[in-house]
């Protein structure tokens, strides 16, 4: 049976929901779940980050977010990474159908409220809603937690929360960055000076403790679900 992680945060109520997916069927069943499991009766639903962030810029805010960490505009924990970065304190919860401990755990670590697998029963989100309803974090029957607090974090972990200390302005550029495009290209599609760009950057490298570019951009790939799923998938 799947259990909550210790206290977290203060009790909060939950009654709207942002779900993140980019499968419409899956996002009604999860919807009726939610409406049905979890007493959250206000849902909307977005099929890409970018979609998502434009509506988590419009008030009010949602009490919970539901994020499918494998959408179309994202790779790996990137999403959840700039979702972090924009809702503050609002509970992610990531249902996913990547259910791997090592995802789990570099989901967790990336700041998720709790994971759910994809094809979960009912009981299974029942039990998920109310940890976070009741300001716990949440993780699915099987996961391993790291026993050892003081143990090195590996490359990909380190990966993980070096990019979770990044602003939502810097997530996106770094973004950019990846895609290949230069300081003037990127100042031309986020509207901002070219010199706000290079402000940006050397902040990136400076939180994420690399002298370049391409240094910058191989850490953003460390947290990338190739090196999250076990050899052999």
């Amino acid at each position: 049976m799947p259990f909550p992680l210790p206290q977290t945060d203060p009790p909060r109520s939950l009654t709207s929901a942002l779900v993140v997916d980019d499968h419409p069927l899956f996002c009604d069943a999860l919807s009726m779940t939610l409406k049905a499991v979890a007493g959250i009766t206000r849902i909307e639903t977005a099929d890409r980050l970018e979609t998502a962030i434009a509506r988590l810029d419009r008030a009010p805010m949602p009490d919970v977010v539901v994020l499918d960490l494998n959408l179309p505009d994202v790779d790996g924990l990137d999403g959840l990474i700039r979702l972090k970065s924009v809702v503050g304190a609002v509970p992610v919860v990531v249902v996913s159908s990547l259910a791997d401990n090592r995802v789990v755990s570099a989901a967790l670590r990336a700041g998720a409220s709790g994971f759910v697998p994809k094809h979960s029963h009912r009981e299974v989100f029942r039990a998920a809603f109310e940890a976070i309803r009741q300001g716990q974090a949440y993780h699915p029957d099987g996961y391993v937690p790291q026993n050892d607090p003081k143990a090195p974090a590996s490359q990909r972990e380190e990966a993980v929360a070096r990019l979770s200390l990044l602003t939502r302005q810097q997530a996106r550029i770094l973004q950019l960055i990846c895609e290949g495009k230069l300081n003037k290209q990127i100042a031309w599609e986020l509207t901002i000076a070219e010199t706000t760009v290079k402000a940006h950057v050397t902040a990136i490298m400076r939180k994420l403790g690399v002298q370049s570019r391409t240094q910058a951009v191989l850490i953003a790939r460390g947290a990338s679900f190739d090196s999250l799923m076990p050899e052999g998938d």
